[in-house]
């Protein structure tokens, strides 16, 4: 398989180098040339399958090129493995046509988890066998920064700096990064938001000129189309449990920076029986404003007990923009440079197209804290603010689509102790034996000031050797 950049002027790539470049020379995003197509009968072979197996059956025509049938078995296997549920992703309903999907039973108790830990072994599988050392650099609200280090702090080959907005997520969220140590890890408290970090990193990534000779930068955020190619899994896991392919099921997504849901859409697009993707959003609502007038414009960006979702630029957008665009990316690159210096508008066509599948709900604080509160006390479930969120969103899609809806659970509640306090639930949700000790343990980070070369002169004097 091949990958192609969004705005077409970088050179098509192998799997093993996209992983390795992330963000294409030209700024662009890699996607998949074409996509594998998985028919009625081969969903009903994948029926029943374990989630490394059904893994292993929809990751391998992404990677073949790099990784051949039972290396990527045992990269699964691995990944997999140390998940606290069995099933690793299991399904839990809340009411006849509700379920939550709950993605947070890896190490760092978030969706994100999924992707992360399997990236990071096949960095370490692709460095090893080049004799490479790379740099990894990231930009997180919350739950990318614990996940992308607790995936890589094994790999020998890999120095790693995470930028975080500065008191800007959870105690849980910067305690799981800033207690994992070690001398190639590096935790960034950068006195902004999430949006200057991922500034940052996007400009890092177009010059490298401030890194010695022979290191790269890699990426572990969603840009990185491994992320993405993982988050599948989940979606075809789900819709099979609920009856796929005699039946569809409709997804809704917490969405951010849109790389969740990405992967729902392209499941879909591979064969999957999809009735909608639901854009389950905050106050910091760009997508939704988009989907409802059909404008891409910047807000201020505000505080909210859903932080991971505090973003006013999804990035990952851009990926859908390619499709919606009939994949030229001559045009996608016009909209980008224009997004640069104001809003823009999707074409009538694009716009219709995306309406199609996509549809979106806003939730401000006040409604996230009375879901998580109301879900409580009809099932004795208790949601994390995003995930709540995410229900709300199904609920109000389920008045118009008589099929069931899968909310993805992307965090433990745990790690949002002041949106549980808000909705004055019954009950306080308690960190997993394995972080017991969470507050206990010694922090390690730095506070840098909003600036790139100060953050870049920081990354170039604390690489190790």
């Amino acid at each position: 398989m091949r990958y192609v950049s969004t705005r077409g002027e970088a050179p098509e790539l192998g799997f093993e180098e996209v992983l390795l470049t992330g963000l294409a020379e030209d700024g662009g995003l890699y996607v998949p040339k074409t996509l594998p197509r998985f028919s009625r009968e081969d969903l009903e072979a994948m029926a029943g399958l374990s989630y490394p197996a059904l893994a292993h059956r929809i990751l391998l025509p992404f990677v073949e090129e790099a990784f051949d049938s039972a290396e990527l078995q045992t990269l699964i296997h691995d990944t997999y493995a140390p998940f606290r549920h069995r099933a690793v992703a299991p399904l839990v309903q809340l009411d006849h046509d509700q379920w939550v999907l709950e993605l947070f039973h890896g190490p760092t108790l978030a969706f994100k988890d999924f992707a992360l830990q399997l990236l990071g072994r096949l960095l370490d599988a692709v460095l090893k066998r080049r004799g490479e050392k790379v740099v990894i650099m990231g930009a997180t609200s919350g739950d990318t920064g614990s996940a992308a280090i607790a995936g890589c702090q094994r790999c020998e080959n890999i120095d790693i700096f995470i930028l975080h907005p500065h008191e800007r997520v959870s105690e849980v969220q910067r305690r799981q990064m800033t207690t994992l140590s070690g001398p190639t890890i590096h935790n960034l408290a950068i006195e902004g938001n999430f949006d200057d970090c991922q500034s940052m990193v996007k400009a890092s990534f177009r010059s490298q000129d401030f890194l010695p000779e022979g290191r790269r930068l890699v990426a572990v955020n969603s840009i990185n189309w491994a992320r993405i190619m993982a988050q599948i899994v989940y979606y075809f896991y789900a819709g099979l449990a609920l009856g796929a392919p005699h039946r569809a099921a409709a997804y809704s997504v917490p969405t951010g920076n849109f790389g969740d849901i990405f992967a729902g859409y392209l499941a879909a697009r591979m064969g999957l029986p999809v009735a909608q993707l639901m854009i389950a959003t905050n106050r910091n609502d760009v997508l939704h404003r988009l989907l409802s007038t059909g404008t891409y414009a910047r807000q201020g960006l505000e505080k909210t007990l859903s932080p991971s979702m505090d973003i006013t630029v999804s990035s990952n957008f851009e990926r859908l923009l390619f499709d919606l665009y009939q994949r030229d990316p001559t045009a996608v690159a016009a909209l980008m440079a224009a997004f640069e210096d104001g809003d823009i508008s999707l074409s009538e066509q694009a716009l219709s197209q995306a309406r199609e599948l996509f549809a979106s709900c806003r939730v401000d604080d006040e409604g996230t804290a009375a879901a998580i509160a109301d879900v409580w006390q009809q099932s004795e479930y208790l949601l994390d603010p995003h995930s709540a969120i995410g229900v709300v969103a199904a609920q109000q899609g389920a008045r118009s689509l008589s099929v069931p809806w899968v909310t993805l659970a992307t965090a433990h509640p745990a790690k949002f102790p002041e949106a549980i306090r808000r909705a004055e639930v019954t009950t306080e949700p308690s960190l997993p034996q394995h972080l017991a000790d969470l507050f206990t343990r010694p922090e390690h980070f730095d506070v840098l000031p909003k600036d790139l070369g100060e953050v870049q002169k920081f990354m170039a004097s604390h690489l190790g050797a």
